[in-house]
This record gives C-alpha cells, structure tokens and sequence, in this order.
C-alpha cells in the first residue's frame, strides 16, 4: 500500500513510528524547506509532553500509551535532560484555587525545552530516514486533494492509495480547501478560544512554579464563558506565531537560557450556534484586525492595568517584555476584541489575583492576540482512503494526544 502524509508534525510521527515497520511505502510531504525548518508542533513548540485523562484532547488515550510516547520522545534526546513534576497532585494547591472557583487540571508533565526539541525532531527524522519504505520530500506544499475512483491524487500529480493530512493548526488553508468540497466531513465547527498571552515577573508566580512548573486551571467568568489557562512558561519568552497571512502571539520556555518572567495564555472558549460554521475563519478575522492594528506581522502589547480600562499603554513600568521589540506595537486590545472576551479575561485574572497576589498588578503585561484553533472536528469514518490526524482533525490539543492519534490512526489502517 502506498501511504502520502501530509505535514511532519506530532502526529504524522506517531503514525509513522508504528507504520515504520510494514511493508508500506510511506511518503511524507512537508512544506518546510528542510527538516532545520520544520517542528513538532507546526510551528513553535515548549516541548511540554503531559500524561494526563483531564486535557489534551476530545479523545480516549490510555495512559499507558501516553507513557511510552513520553519515553520514545525523551529518548530521542542527546543527553536526556529534561524538567518533571506533577500539577495539583498537592491538595492544599488544589484546595486553595478549588475554594475560589476554579477547576484544577492533574497531569504528570515532562519538560523538553524549545532548545532541545529540533534536536528530537532531528533524531526522529535520521531514525524514520534508515527504513527503505519512508520517503521524506520538504518545500512540498499540499494545497489539493482530490480523488481518483478509490484513490488520492495530491496537488493533480502522485496517485495514492490512502493520505493522511497532518498538517496541525497551521494547515488551515488546505482544511478548508478540503471542506469546502466535502462539507460532509465536518462534525462540529462551532469552538474557538480567543485571548492574551499574559507575562509577568517570575517572583509573582515563584511558589507556584516551583511546585508544578505548569499549572492548568478552567473558571467559569461572570460572563458566562469560561476562561483557562494554558502553556506556562517559567523563566520563559514571548514569540510571535505565523500562520501565513496572520500572526499571533505564543510562549516558550527552553533548558539553558532562562529570562526572569513567566508567561502564559488565558484562553476564553467561544461556542457558537448556528448559523456559524466558521471558528477558525472567525479567530482569523479578530486575528487579522489585531495585525491591522498593530502593523505587518506584529502583535500588540498593554498593561494590564490599560488592558482592563480601555487605554492605549505608551510606555512600560517595571516589567519588561521577552518578545523582541520589532514585533510587537504599545496599544489596546480593546479595539480589536469583542467586549464580553475581555470581560471574561479581566474576571478571571482578577479572580487569580486572590489566589495568587499580584498577577494583576497594574504593570503586567498583556499580548494579543493569543488564539488556538480547535480546527473543525472532523469525521474519519467518512472515507476509508483519507484520514485527519492530530490538531487538524479537531479530536487533540497536544503533542502527546497528536502523536497518540497518528499512533492509534496507524494501529488501525495496519
């Protein structure tokens, strides 16, 4: 069987580690120019691997599975140095945010390090290239899949027997592209999260880090909407995210070099009804009116103390940003935020603050946007020959749940 898989991320590694061993032929097609260029979460990644039944995704993944995708990762390390720990295994932490109406997420973490990720996606890729059945092909964009009676033809040349599209968040075009054709596919398109990457000093947050490094928490706002965490990095750094004809904001934490700030996204969950059916047109839209603010491929940053009163911020105070500054404007997220979203991040980070004193200090710092796309929630079963995995599909949001997906997707095609 001839097998194309489109993008190189999570989950196509899991699907090929355990495809590796058959007697398919298996063709990668990645549109980065090399392997240099490509990563493991589509674009940038903390290299945070979590076993956790709480979060990751909207599927079942067996522990013991997520287990041995952590050691196969860590493995492929060139020393493995790595950071661990629990999150809220700690009653009196669980109790103290419990008590303020927030829902602790428990998951083991296991820290890799943007730093030494590439060299895990290198070692991954040296190992996938020794088997005579894998083919790798780089500055290969996808941009059609069509079907040819019961096989796939990508971008009108190579027949295939079956394609598998793991293209992560990032590939948004060519899910689309494939929807709009076969909008039979789709299961549900209804959630976007929308909100800020939000960074301040590391003694704020000190205790808290120390404790579980990452701290996962859901809360449910005044406005209704409900509020979380996401991707904590202490002693970490802002970057900037490219989808192509837009920018958002993310973090990154890496094992060497270390800056004296924690950041962290606070995501709020819009689920729409009908007749939307757009979420990631709707997160692109907000995205896009931030960049047109802001300037090409910038973000926008404020203090918090601005954020939450609707004033543009001219100047900083204490906390300095970890994003360079070519890539970022002072400005108000108000202007390209729908109200009832703020209202939700102000409650929440306010709620915070009385768990954990001075998150909302006035010169903390607030960048936008921050928007995880959920993607459509996709539904494999409606042909045998094309198959989504990982955060494209809509079922993961993590590199653990994407690479479990590609895992069990190849389990059961073998």
């Amino acid at each position: 069987m001839k097998i194309a898989i489109v993008g190189f991320g999570a989950a196509a590694i899991g699907f090929i580690e355990k495809m590796k061993s058959s007697n398919n032929e298996i063709h990668v097609f990645e549109k980065s120019k090399d392997i240099y260029s490509s990563s493991i979460s589509g674009i940038r990644a903390d290299g945070k691997l979590f076993v956790s039944s709480e979060m990751g995704g909207d599927m079942v993944v067996d522990i013991a599975l997520q287990k041995q995708l952590v050691d196969f990762y860590i493995s492929q390390t060139d020393n493995q140095q790595i950071e661990t720990g629990k999150s809220f295994y700690n009653k009196e932490y669980y109790k103290q945010f419990y008590e303020n109406g927030f829902q602790p997420i428990t998951s083991d973490f296991y820290h890799i390090g943007t730093d030494q990720l590439k060299e895990v996606l290198y070692h991954i890729y040296e190992n996938f290239k020794t088997h005579q059945n894998i083919h790798f092909h780089f500055d290969a964009e996808i941009k059609e899949v069509d079907f040819v009676g019961d096989k796939i033809k990508l971008n009108n040349s190579e027949v295939f027997d079956k394609a598998v599209i793991a293209v992560g968040r990032s590939g948004h075009k060519l899910i689309n592209h494939i929807i709009k054709i076969y909008p039979q596919l789709i299961l549900d398109n209804t959630k976007v999260d929308l909100g800020i990457r939000f960074e301040l000093p590391d003694h704020i947050v000190e205790d808290l880090n120390k404790e579980m490094y990452e701290f996962k928490v859901k809360y449910k706002t005044k406005t209704g909407y409900v509020v979380r965490t996401f991707c904590n990095n202490p002693s970490g750094f802002v970057v900037t995210e490219n989808y192509g004809d837009f920018v958002t904001v993310n973090g990154h934490a890496k094992m060497k070099e270390k800056s004296k700030n924690t950041n962290f996204a606070i995501l709020t969950t819009v689920k729409l009804t009908e007749p939307f059916n757009d979420p990631v047109g709707y997160g692109s839209h907000i995205a896009k009116l931030s960049n047109l603010l802001a300037g090409e491929n910038k973000v926008i940053l404020q203090t918090y103390n601005h954020f939450k009163n609707s004033r543009r911020t001219k100047n900083l105070y204490r906390v300095l940003p970890t994003l360079e500054s070519d890539k970022y404007i002072l400005g108000d997220v108000n202007l390209a935020f729908p109200r009832r979203i703020i209202e939700s991040i102000i409650d929440f980070i306010d709620s915070l603050n009385k768990v954990i004193p001075g998150v909302a200090n006035p010169d903390n710092l607030v960048y936008a946007p921050e928007i995880k796309f959920y993607s459509n929630t996709l539904n494999n079963d409606v042909f045998e020959t094309l198959k989504f995995i990982g955060d494209c599909s809509g079922a993961t949001r993590s590199i653990i749940y994407a690479t479990a997906h590609g895992y069990l997707t190849a389990e059961k095609m073998l």
